[in-house]
């Protein structure tokens, strides 16, 4: 247990039968009446983002959230294949339990993959993922407006917005925060 005045960015907690990570907090002191803390949550069991507010007499339940390093291997159909680097064991998730993460994954990523008690709560990419681009349009001569961009294909599949100067199998890196071209590699 902790009381929500030691309440800090990354904390995770038991609130409402729902496991919280805090994003962002604010103490607030009003004029008249008792102070009370905002907090920015996910939810890691959905993976939803909401804002509570709490008063500052409440103690949360800590939740001890387990990580584990593994690599992804493979695909087959909706289940996604990896494997603990330490012990070597496998194992398959599907795509409801990794969601919008998919997209991003190639075969030989190092994840991390979050556990509570036992369940399986999602896997953490790394903030940036090289890639190579299999397929883009080449610069079109004279096209010299400020930050013109055109599409990439990526090797898994992704397509994102590139600057004109990128070309076919050029590895650049990609960013997993909003699926945005970060740089070239």
């Amino acid at each position: 247990m902790f009381n929500i005045n030691d309440i800090k960015n990354g904390i995770t907690f038991i609130y409402e039968d729902n496991i919280y990570q805090v994003l962002e907090f604010l103490h607030v002191k009003p004029g008249k009446g008792a102070a009370f803390v905002k907090a920015k949550l996910r939810n890691l069991r959905t993976g939803s983002t909401v804002e509570k507010t709490f008063n500052t007499s409440i103690k949360l339940e800590k939740a001890m959230i387990e990580k584990t390093a593994m690599q992804y291997l493979y695909s087959t159909g909706d289940s996604y294949n990896f494997m603990n680097m330490e012990t070597y064991e496998q194992i398959d998730l599907s795509a409801s339990q990794i969601g919008e993460d998919a997209k991003y994954l190639k075969e030989g990523i190092n994840v991390h993959i979050t556990f509570y008690q036992g369940e399986m709560l999602g896997i953490e990419l790394p903030e940036k993922i090289e890639y190579t681009v299999t397929k883009t349009e080449p610069a079109v001569k004279g096209n010299t407006t400020n930050n013109a961009q055109k599409e990439a294909e990526l090797e898994n599949g992704l397509v994102v917005k590139v600057p004109l100067f990128i070309e076919e199998n050029e590895n650049i890196i990609i960013s997993t925060k909003d699926g945005k071209y970060d740089s070239r590699a």
